[in-house]
């Protein structure tokens, strides 16, 4: 198959301010600047399908582009024309860009890459100016500043995508080698460190949310005396009957909320539900992702459409603690559909349910859950807090780089 031909984009001469970048804007006084089409060579990848043969060198995608880091082991292969594989080979040095869709923009600098060309969602960009180092420009490629080109170029693009002309005209900063040198060595030192930090604060907010969900578990595999097992329907009343869905394009919009299965999807001009009910998903993936709860208690003058089971109890502590119980469980046994999970209403009454028989002590179960509850979302709240933290710095100390302030 022959591959889509591309030509280093011609570069907008500097005299034309109109057409320079954006990103150039806030860069330090007295370093040169050039548009990225003057300085290297840009290209589209290659149009081929992806094989798990070896049939000719690794084929990289976007998709291979995992948290700045390629697995070129788990990198598929592509058929090439031999005449062709010079133009698309990889090569250390070389900046890959992500051209359309969610990552749009994500660059990723090669180094030391097998035998390997680059797909045709892919842009290279290789550098022809033995002024700049590659790692000073891919750094350039994750300031702030790039980033609003990005989405500038993004808004501006019929397809929703950043080309290879408009990467050709950014504008970047060439400080001498000595100060690219500098400024590398103290961002890949200070991002070394934010990595470490980042991991920790990662593993600290898993860990707290292993340590309440393991807490849950060890509350419902051990029932302790005066336990008895029943059934949602024996302990509440179900008023799936009265849920009504409306349209989005029918709704009117007010203070009331619109709930789904996984939560509020939409405020409304009316209610139909009001006081305390337990909530439950219905359908959606996210019965067998569990990436948000599939059980959430919810209060005041509300709406509910036909995704999410509804379900009143006598008491708030029973309903809190039908609440944590699902929490704590995997439905999957109890779970239709593949395309599009469910969980009938016959299903959600078939789920056998350990509870304390007297509404006390299913309040002090509560109570105990709540307390931890509460104690990990503090932790859950300073970890998030660290990351937005580190997320920030890591910004900071790229804009003064290229500002010349570091």
């Amino acid at each position: 198959m022959s591959a889509l031909q591309s030509h280093p984009s011609p570069p907008v001469p500097p005299s034309h301010p109109s057409h320079k970048s954006q990103a150039g804007a806030a860069m330090k006084k007295g370093w040169p600047v050039k548009q990225l089409g003057e300085v290297s060579a840009i290209n589209y990848g290659y149009t081929e399908s992806a094989s798990s043969e070896p049939i000719g060198p690794r084929f990289l995608r976007i998709t291979d582009i995992q948290d700045d880091h390629v697995d070129w082991e788990s990198v598929p292969y592509c058929k090439i024309e031999s005449a062709d594989l010079p133009k698309y080979r990889l090569a250390s040095g070389d900046i890959v860009f992500a051209r359309t869709g969610a990552t749009t923009g994500k660059s990723f600098l090669v180094d030391h890459p097998p035998n390997a060309v680059f797909a045709s969602y892919l842009i290279r960009l290789r550098l022809l100016d033995k002024t700049l180092l590659p790692r000073f420009v891919s750094l350039f490629f994750q300031t702030g500043d790039y980033w609003k080109s990005i989405e500038q170029g993004v808004a501006g693009s019929a397809q929703g995508g950043f080309n290879a002309t408009k990467l050709a005209a950014l504008i970047i900063p060439i400080p001498p080698i000595s100060e690219q040198e500098r400024i590398v060595g103290l961002l890949d030192a200070a991002f070394a460190g934010l990595a470490t930090a980042k991991a920790n604060a990662e593993q600290n907010l898993q860990n707290a949310r292993a340590l309440f969900a393991s807490h849950l578990q060890s509350v419902f595999e051990k029932p302790g005396k005066g336990w008895v097992e029943t059934t949602v329907d024996k302990i509440s009343t179900n008023l799936d009957s009265k849920r009504v869905p409306i349209t989005k394009n029918v709704r009117t919009s007010g203070k009331y909320p619109y709930y789904g299965a996984s939560g509020i999807v939409d405020y409304v001009g009316d209610y139909i539900f009001e006081g305390n009910t337990l909530l439950v998903s219905e359908d959606g993936a996210n019965l067998l992702a569990r990436s948000t709860p599939i059980a959430f208690s919810v209060s005041g003058k509300y709406w509910v459409n036909n995704h999410a089971h509804i379900l009143k109890f006598d008491s708030m502590a029973t309903q809190r603690f039908v609440e944590f119980y699902f929490g704590s469980i995997k439905l999957d046994e109890y779970i239709r559909g593949a395309a599009q999970p469910k969980l009938s209403q016959t299903a959600l009454n078939s789920i056998p349910i350990p509870i304390p028989k007297s509404v006390e002590a299913q309040g002090k179960v509560v109570e105990s859950i709540e307390s931890l509850s509460a104690e990990t979302q503090r932790l859950e709240t300073i970890y998030q807090r660290k990351l937005a933290a580190l997320a920030e710095l890591k910004k900071s100390l790229l804009h003064q780089a290229f500002t010349g302030e570091l």
